[in-house]
């Protein structure tokens, strides 16, 4: 694994933060979103022959960090090209890729992904979605909630159980739910939170669905699963590194020209200090994302697991501790509209909560990487 940047990827650096800072914080997602696409940078990840970049899970995370940064993060990248792009790319059928990557790529359709449930959160093990035959179709039944820009998404990723053909076990399967589909019901969460997506509550009441709406093979089970959801906190580690730099240089802006007593207070340690640490924080936070997209990247889905984990835990953290420390900076400026730092109190803790709260992956790496006895 290098421990550098290539030039290309420094590269790629440079001219989506340049893209940033043309829209900056007060951007429009649709134009945002529509520019980027046209540029390349939404299917970056994808591969050539279906109009994508050819690149990676560790291209893409530069283009949502770098847009995070310019404090215009586009939460559907973490979604639609990163999980969904990369499980039909991976898993999907000839038709399946044919008709969503190049689609995916270029901006012009988008897909959601739904694994969160109201008594299992993101757990596979307890998800109570069900699929089963009928004759040749499938009937999904179940809900879904916290499920992000549901409305503008032409189809949802559905993460159901299906009984194993082998065991008799139920495992998780995936399947393509188009947003018009009978049956298939949506309600917006008012949440306190204000995001460009929103959040949803989804029902499937007996979703009839045809027998190449399933991705991949229904024994394959787990496989299939963590091929979207290392992306996902992959991702989730980006969106929080952007977030927190974003923070950050608005503190470090504000530190060297405020001045107080013929002095900028950022001459003080009691404020440079703090934001000196941040800056680490979030450094160390990118390397291990780096990581993480590198084994991801090279195939090796074990140690991109651990090491995804680890990076959307510290990113989290990195990123609560760089808003908090920013605002602080601030101080009643931090909480005006002018310097946008107030939003960022709340949503810098969904890096801590969503897509796996802090304490699982603490279990998981407890579990896993440390060998210690489960207590659940």
């Amino acid at each position: 694994m290098p421990t550098t940047e290539t030039h290309e990827h420094k590269s790629l650096r440079e001219a989506v933060a340049a893209l940033g800072k043309r829209h900056g914080r007060d951007f429009n997602r649709e134009e945002l979103w529509s520019e980027a696409a046209k540029l390349g940078y939404l299917g970056v990840n994808l591969p050539e022959a279906y109009g994508g970049g050819g690149g990676g899970i560790a291209e893409l995370s530069i283009v949502l960090e770098e847009l995070g940064a310019a404090g215009c993060p586009l939460l559907m990248m973490v979604v639609s090209p990163a999980i969904c792009g990369t499980v039909i790319a991976r898993f999907g059928t000839e038709e399946q890729k044919r008709e969503w990557l190049p689609a995916l790529a270029d901006g012009t359709r988008t897909m959601a992904f739904g694994i969160t449930e109201p008594d299992a959160g993101s757990n596979s093990h307890r998800i109570t979605t069900t699929a089963h035959r009928d004759g040749a179709d499938w009937l999904l039944t179940g809900r879904k909630v916290f499920i992000s820009g549901v409305d503008i998404a032409d189809a949802t990723l559905i993460v159901g159980r299906t009984e194993d053909s082998r065991t008799g076990r139920l495992k998780p399967c995936l399947f393509i739910v188009p947003r018009d589909a009978p049956g298939f019901t949506r309600r917006q969460i008012d949440m306190e939170l204000q995001a460009a997506e929103k959040q949803f509550e989804l029902t499937l009441d007996d979703v009839r669905l045809p027998a190449e709406a399933l991705v991949g093979d229904e024994d394959a089970g787990l496989l299939q699963l963590f091929a979207g959801l290392n992306p996902e906190r992959i991702m989730t580690a980006a969106f929080a590194i952007g977030m927190g730099r974003y923070a950050l240089s608005q503190a470090i802006t504000y530190a060297r020209d405020r001045t107080v007593w013929n002095t900028p207070i950022g001459a003080h340690q009691a404020i440079a200090h703090p934001l000196a640490q941040a800056h680490i924080d979030l450094e160390l936070a990118r390397l291990m994302m780096q990581k993480a997209a590198y084994l991801y990247d090279a195939g090796d889905d074990v140690a991109a697991g651990e090491a995804a984990n680890m990076a959307k835990y510290a990113a989290g953290e990195a990123c609560v501790k760089a808003v908090d420390q920013a605002v602080h900076t601030l101080g009643g400026n931090g909480l005006t509209r002018e310097f946008g730092l107030a939003s960022l109190i709340t949503a810098a803790r969904v890096a801590r909560i969503a897509p796996v709260s802090r304490e699982m992956i603490l279990n998981y790496v407890s579990h896993q990487t440390l060998g210690l006895p489960k207590s659940y």
